[in-house]
């Protein structure tokens, strides 16, 4: 019998707060990162780790289970909630279509034009 691992109820809230907030699918976060990481100088020979960060850390801990995080995911989940929210608290007067921040959002995984 298999049995989950109990977990911090900060982490479970923690969890839940990230998946809310990065609202990109794994596949569609990796294809947005790789075309904003894909410069002229940007690609080494191995594209998987040339992701840009932070994203590329998002990117791995949405590939995750739950019982699975390390302290370092649990982090990198804290501050992409935290930077997510300031974001969109300081939305510009251009809103979505202001392209800089909107693209900022994306780069965290967060697409401002999924409705909730």
């Amino acid at each position: 019998m298999v049995r989950e691992a109990r977990l911090d109820p900060e982490v479970e809230v923690l969890w839940e707060d990230f998946h809310a907030e990065v609202n990109v699918p794994s596949e569609q976060l990796r294809t947005w990162l790789l075309t904003r990481g894909s410069g002229e100088n940007s690609f080494g020979p191995n594209p998987n780790l040339d992701l840009p960060q932070p994203g590329r850390e998002i990117l791995k801990v949405l590939n995750k289970r739950k019982v699975d995080l390390t302290p370092e995911d649990i982090e990198v989940m804290r501050e992409a909630v935290e930077r997510i929210r300031e974001l969109m608290d300081a939305k510009p007067s251009r809103g979505n279509a202001d392209d800089t921040w909107r693209h900022s959002l994306l780069d965290l995984g967060h697409d401002p034009l999924v409705e909730r």
